[in-house]
């Protein structure tokens, strides 16, 4: 069979996607004015008068229907115009292009610290069914996915910071009396090896170690439960038998053949808690100051700022069609079969 151009797939995911955005537009313009409280009121202050109020109303366009507020959304959206936040007086573009690094380093670190530990600890209890090891990884993945974020986030920052003094301030992605490196990614971590600047590099693992770690442990308990569930189907298969029949090594049955056929399971798991994370992640920001945009969302929801949110959300979404697009790829290179489905 052949196998059909990524380039194709890609469009056609692409091309799939367009409705899900659209309605995630309307959704969320519909659901943004249906919130409780009137941004012209709170932004003209608790003693402005109504004439005040109506002002402010008419200079951000509430005067106006729904349906001129939206056709309004949709030509400075077309225009690639998001808006601009009232609560910092910024264009939405500006402060999400800003701040999307801070949140997606978090999120794919976090990623990362789950994956290393989760999936090798999946394996473990798979080939080690039922022994000691299995056990701890039940007890470890229960006890993380119980636990809410917000708290675990407290619970790490109350033993390594404060009890312990081993972790520092949880106030941002950097100390306050440090300089963020050179803009080139937005990645402090990337930017900071890109600049050859160690303490720096250091300074800003420190700050992101424990968010991070707050993110892998919310999320530990899909991946190594799926590792676990696909390695033991994959260990009982006839494929795997007939290696071990073979007279190969351990290690080539279970890591050659075992795990990469578990690995699509493995891979759609990760996508899903990656989208799990990135709602999650608004919390996690709140906790340890990071100033990412789902800080920015909630401090906009808050004040019933309507175009960061709508920002936000749409932001989120593209996320998510890219993700969806980068899991394709990843199926097409664990298994060629895929790419020609």
């Amino acid at each position: 069979m052949a196998r059909k151009p990524v380039w194709g797939t890609i469009f056609r995911r692409l091309l799939g996607a367009l409705p899900s955005l659209a309605g995630v537009v309307v959704v969320t313009f519909i659901l943004t004015r249906a919130l409780p409280g009137d941004p012209a009121a709170f932004f003209a202050g608790a003693a402005a008068t109504p004439e005040a109020v109506e002002e402010v109303r008419k200079q951000l366009g509430l005067d106006k229907n729904l349906a001129q507020q939206f056709l309004r959304y949709l030509s400075e959206l077309a225009h690639g115009d998001l808006g601009q936040s009232l609560t910092t007086g910024q264009p939405v573009s500006t402060e999400l292009v800003n701040r999307l690094p801070a949140s997606l380093e978090l999120t794919l670190f976090g990623l990362l610290l789950a994956a290393v530990v989760a999936i090798p600890l999946g394996v473990l209890a798979a080939t080690r069914r039922d022994s000691w090891i299995d056990h701890v990884s039940r007890l470890i993945t229960t006890a993380g996915v119980s636990l809410p974020v917000f708290f675990t986030g407290l619970l790490l920052i109350y033993i390594f910071y404060f009890k312990l003094g081993w972790a520092p301030s949880p106030m941002g992605r950097l100390d306050p009396y440090a300089s963020a490196p050179a803009t080139v990614t937005g990645f402090f971590i990337i930017d900071s090896l890109l600049a050859r600047d160690l303490g720096l590099l250091t300074a800003s693992l420190k700050q992101l170690l424990l968010p991070a770690i707050t993110m892998a442990i919310f999320v530990m308990a899909p991946l190594a439960r799926m590792t676990r569930a696909a390695m033991l189907t994959a260990l009982s298969s006839d494929y795997t038998r007939t290696t071990r029949a073979m007279g190969l090594s351990r290690y080539t049955v279970v890591y050659r053949y075992a795990l990469r056929n578990a690995l699509l399971p493995v891979v759609t798991t990760l996508g899903m808690v990656f989208s799990f994370m990135l709602g999650a992640n608004v919390l996690v920001e709140k906790v340890f100051s990071w100033p990412g945009i789902g800080a920015y969302a909630i401090e906009a929801l808050v004040a019933s700022d309507y175009a960061p949110v709508q920002g936000f959300v749409l932001t989120m979404a593209i996320l998510y069609v890219l993700l969806n697009l980068v899991i394709d790829v990843l199926y097409s290179i664990i298994d060629p079969r895929m790419a020609a489905q």
